[in-house]
């Protein structure tokens, strides 16, 4: 293939992968940070207005996951504007899980903050007003609650029939279920929502104990429980984020059904394979194939069964009676 076709052939590829497309987390991300910054500014006018410490430090509170989620939110809008924008090689896909992994580490910050003030708490009580933060964390418990309702555990999985392709690619499969699968964007929204909502229950049970009970030690124990399991979230938040960014191998069910599809025929052996994540469920290949009866890249990539998310391909041929010869080499998108 000269360097003319190939340029030709390249100007045609379509990158964008469906990030072009409004994704449904955005309009949540979006209803969600309206209403955590509402609330915001609710309580931090009141704890001003009412000299209330306790409205004032939840308002602040509040205001650090607003930021978070502004930042999935910017991540939604940036990468749909910029789908068609040649200077990602491979689309926007990973501003997903680039977004994701800045609130993994947004998450790891609140966790050591939450659990170096109810450290120091354990060591110097303060006094606490039952009454008005009681308050307080039932408000906060029920905008979070709300929160975590509206962008729902079982959306942070991307939208199977929104791949730039056609049907071929609609049908769910089993590897969309791994870390490339996931919308990490809006998992790092759900995981903040959720940690204001989990400390918000554990604050409420640790002054209910407080006051019935006299048992005030129970606010920052419960503080330390909770920054525990935030940081858990983070650090499996910034895993999954992680292995996308840093360019992972597929799974390797994945991978094994690339090399069992191109070796069915005798004689046919991969010499090299590189499967990885592009986007949320979209992954790109990059298969080098040795026959001693070599077929054209096209035929190749025909092989590759329908719904496995692979939504450009890279096929080079050696013969390997002809040492140092490359049969052909093709790029080109899976075909519809």
């Amino acid at each position: 293939m000269n360097k003319n076709n190939e340029t030709s052939h390249a100007m045609k590829h379509d990158h964008t992968f469906g990030q072009h497309r409004k994704k449904p987390g955005e309009t949540r991300t979006l209803v969600v940070v309206l209403l955590t910054t509402a609330t915001m500014v609710v309580e931090i006018v009141a704890g001003v207005a009412y000299g209330s410490m306790a409205l004032l430090a939840d308002g602040l509170h509040m205001a650090s996951h607003a930021s978070a989620l502004a930042i999935s939110l910017f991540a939604y809008i940036y990468a749909r504007r910029n789908a068609h924008n040649d200077r990602f090689c491979f689309g926007t896909g990973k501003v997903n899980s680039l977004a994701g992994y800045t609130g993994a580490v947004l998450l790891a910050v609140i966790a050591v903050a939450m659990t170096w003030e109810s450290v120091h708490r354990m060591f110097e009580p303060v006094s606490i007003a039952f009454d008005q933060a009681l308050v307080v964390a039932v408000l906060g418990l029920l905008v979070n609650g709300l929160s975590v309702l509206i962008l729902g555990v079982d959306h942070t999985h991307t939208d199977h029939h929104s791949h730039e392709h056609g049907d071929h690619h609609a049908h769910e499969h089993p590897e969309h279920h791994h870390a490339g699968g996931h919308d990490h964007n809006l998992r790092s929204a759900y995981l903040h929502v959720l940690a204001d909502a989990l400390t918000s229950v554990f604050a409420i049970a640790a002054l209910l104990a407080g006051k019935y009970f006299g048992l005030g030690w129970l606010d920052p124990v419960m503080g330390v429980v909770g920054g525990i399991l935030v940081a858990r979230w983070s650090f499996g938040l910034a895993a999954s984020t992680s292995t996308v960014l840093l360019d992972h191998q597929a799974p390797t069910e994945l991978r094994n059904t690339v090399l069992r599809s191109i070796e069915s025929r005798n004689g046919d052996r991969v010499v090299d394979l590189h499967v990885w994540s592009v986007a949320p469920g979209t992954y790109c290949a990059i298969v080098s194939v040795a026959s001693e009866n070599p077929r054209s890249p096209e035929h190749y990539k025909s092989l590759l069964p329908d719904g496995l998310g692979i939504e450009h391909v890279t096929v080079e041929v050696h013969d390997p009676s002809r040492p140092g010869s490359a049969e052909s080499d093709g790029t080109a998108e899976t075909a519809p």
